[in-house]
């Protein structure tokens, strides 16, 4: 079936009801009764502080919650000069078609500024509002990214493949590009919200990413905001990651080839900016089961070794091997090797044109082996020195990009 907005009659109804607003936040929702009140009030406490002369719209985008999630969003009292929409989106399951019905709403309400900001959220204050909107709305940028203050273990796929693919790909250095809270502008909802992804798998589970790519591929003027500690529902990297990790990269790939032509004439990267403060604090510990990570490779080795062995070059399949021979006290697999492992499966990725879901899960092993090289690396830093890992990392993947390239287009010929 096809579904030509995200909006359900009632919430369409309240919309053309309110008319217009100033200001939209809108909230995507699921199964989040525990922490969405505190979400909305932080939401409403801070437009109350540095909004209150501007008209404002919060909208919970629920996805269905089997939970008291509606509820609790229903029944909290925000400021009763601020209107509260909470609605359940129409169309595929997903944090897309909840976003969808959010710049479906922002192009509908004329909105200056839109923010989202995600259900699960524990450290959000009131003055991430603020951090998010000021520069849409006093210095002329159109799309602003999180910067979290994040423990070393927490963000693993952002710390080794988001960030620095995106940043050796687009020539923007933007620390969290799937960071879940964003700011953008009437012109960027309205230029999301036209766009025809809506039933594909960008909507299901490559939101983030397509919205942060997107915004740099169309010139819009981005930027970055310092948000502080972030603390949500953190997962362990060898229990839970591997569907996500399966799901970020195919997205990343698909908008790789997506644009082609955009990423291979970049060249390095530059800083974009950052507004407020950086903190210090060393965040809530993650932790990591270093043994799991290392023993879900060496399963994955056993099984999918013969086949890594075609994709990968030599070079990276003799590291594969070597790593597969180490236990936990000297467990290790080379940057550069990874970098590699990356580049080369991007391009088994273009080469393909069927089962690419299937290729990315036979080599999630591989990604576990990297985060545990990550983790001994750095066992014994605070997330702060941790962090210098990370931007030596991607220093790394913008210096090898010819080697992508290079891969690139002979895996295709081939």
């Amino acid at each position: 079936m096809a579904y030509f907005t995200a909006l359900r009659g009632y919430t369409a109804k309240r919309i053309e009801e309110i008319r217009s607003a100033d200001l939209l936040v809108g909230i995507p929702c699921y199964n989040n009764e525990k922490t969405i009140a505190h979400v909305i009030q932080m939401v409403t406490h801070g437009l109350d502080k540095y909004y209150r002369d501007l008209r404002s719209v919060i909208l919970i985008a629920d996805g269905g919650s089997t939970d008291d999630t509606r509820e609790a969003a229903r029944d909290f009292q925000i400021k009763p000069w601020q209107e509260k929409i909470v609605s359940i989106y129409r169309g595929p399951a997903g944090k897309g078609t909840a976003l969808r019905s959010v710049f479906e709403s922002a192009r509908a309400l004329q909105s200056r500024a839109c923010v989202v900001v995600d259900a699960d959220l524990r450290s959000i204050t009131s003055d991430w509002i603020h951090s998010l909107l000021d520069p849409v709305l006093s210095q002329g940028y159109q799309f602003v990214a999180p910067v979290y203050l994040r423990h070393k273990y927490d963000g693993t796929i952002t710390n080794n493949i988001v960030y620095n693919l995106t940043r050796a790909l687009y020539g923007r250095r933007i620390r969290q590009p799937i960071g879940g809270d964003f700011a953008f502008s009437k012109e960027v909802a309205k230029f999301y919200a036209e766009q025809d992804v809506w039933e594909t798998d960008v909507a299901r589970y490559g939101i983030d990413i397509w919205m942060t790519t997107t915004a740099i591929t169309q010139s819009f003027k981005v930027c970055q905001s310092n948000l502080g500690v972030k603390i949500h529902d953190a997962k362990d990297p060898a229990q839970h990651l591997g569907p996500m990790f399966r799901q970020v990269v195919y997205i990343l790939f698909s908008l790789m080839e997506r644009f082609e032509n955009y990423w291979k004439t970049v060249k390095g990267s530059e800083p974009v900016a950052t507004f407020g403060p950086q903190n210090s604090i060393e965040p809530e510990p993650v932790s990591v089961d270093l043994e799991g990570l290392i023993e879900k490779f060496k399963v994955g080795y056993q099984h999918f070794s013969s086949l890594w062995k075609e994709i990968f070059c030599a070079d990276c399949f003799g590291a594969i091997q070597s790593a597969s021979e180490l236990g936990a006290r000297d467990f290790h697999l080379p940057t550069e090797i990874w970098i590699q492992i990356l580049y080369e499966l991007a391009a088994t990725f273009h080469a393909w044109t069927r089962n690419r879901f299937k290729i990315i899960e036979l080599v999630t092993p591989l990604y576990y082996a990297r985060v545990a090289s990550f983790v001994r690396e750095t066992w014994d830093m605070n997330s702060e020195a941790a962090e210098k890992v990370v931007e030596e990392q991607a220093l790394q993947f913008e210096e090898q990009k010819d080697y992508l390239l290079r891969v690139w287009d002979e895996k295709r010929r081939s």
